[in-house]
């Protein structure tokens, strides 16, 4: 499922491609992916406007209007984006289609049909009415430990609840503990403020790193947990056989000689 880093991707990838284009036509191939909102509204917002600038938080990109509001993007488990020129192919699962006076097309593909497209308003009341938590890469290390410090229940399902915090999924939030040292199970309450510091440090590190290396796993660090997720691998670091295991209903790999 698309996390911070590929969202973060995505909207690097729509300022490099569609910024300042004039929209001169939205075709729907798919009506479901359209969150709370009319194809004809959708259509009437969209027509004729620009993209001039975008934003993120957690795993939602926004592409600001020329005059006011957002266009809105939830990737669900398989989305993306892909820009081409008339004539060339349509990729394939395309739900969407923003066709600019350029010639060239915008596409919001998604396999699964999971993802939605949405019109918001501004970002921050969009944040607040989904009662996002802040953003993973944008959180200072003195809020970060007071969020989570006395918390209940354990680490991963605190730092994969959106509320809390936005951005982290089952892979991330695993390699963040991974390189932590720390027990994906073990409650929030018994991580110290130090170990907390690590984390957040650790967190940055690694969401940035994904982000640099285009959320490919092969071309993470030979140190990284994410290529070696697979029934039978062991430790990158120490080589103990990996451990799997169910944690807040999510297959969670870990390393039981180095997390605690």
């Amino acid at each position: 499922m698309p996390e911070l880093p590929d969202v973060e991707i995505f909207r690097q990838y729509l300022d490099s491609t569609s910024l300042h284009q004039q929209v001169q036509k939205v075709v729907f191939l798919n009506r479901d992916i359209l969150w709370r909102i009319s194809p004809a509204k959708f259509r009437s917002i969209l027509d004729g406007k620009q993209f001039q600038g975008s934003a993120r938080h957690g795993k939602y990109a926004f592409a600001g209007l020329d005059g006011n509001g957002y266009l809105g993007f939830h990737f669900g488990m398989s989305g993306s984006l892909k820009y081409f020129k008339a004539g060339d192919e349509i990729p394939v699962h395309t739900r969407m289609l923003i066709r600019f006076v350029n010639g060239y097309y915008l596409a919001y593909v998604s396999v699964r049909k999971l993802g939605k497209l949405f019109i918001a308003k501004d970002v921050g009341t969009f944040i607040g009415e989904q009662q996002l938590g802040p953003d993973a890469l944008a959180i200072d290390t003195r809020a970060f430990q007071s969020i989570f410090q006395n918390r209940r229940g354990s680490v991963k399902t605190a730092l994969m609840n959106q509320q809390v915090l936005a951005g982290l999924g089952n892979i991330y939030t695993d390699e963040i503990l991974f390189q932590s040292g720390i027990h994906p199970t073990r409650k929030c309450s018994q991580v110290s403020g130090k170990e907390w510091k690590l984390v957040h440090h650790t967190m940055r590190t690694v969401l940035n790193a994904a982000i640099k290396k285009r959320a490919q796993p092969e071309r993470f660090p030979a140190s990284y947990l994410t290529s070696h997720r697979n029934a039978g691998e062991d430790c990158p670091r120490c080589g103990t056989q990996l451990e799997i295991m169910k944690v807040g209903g999510r297959t969670t790999y870990f390393c039981p000689n180095d997390q605690h």
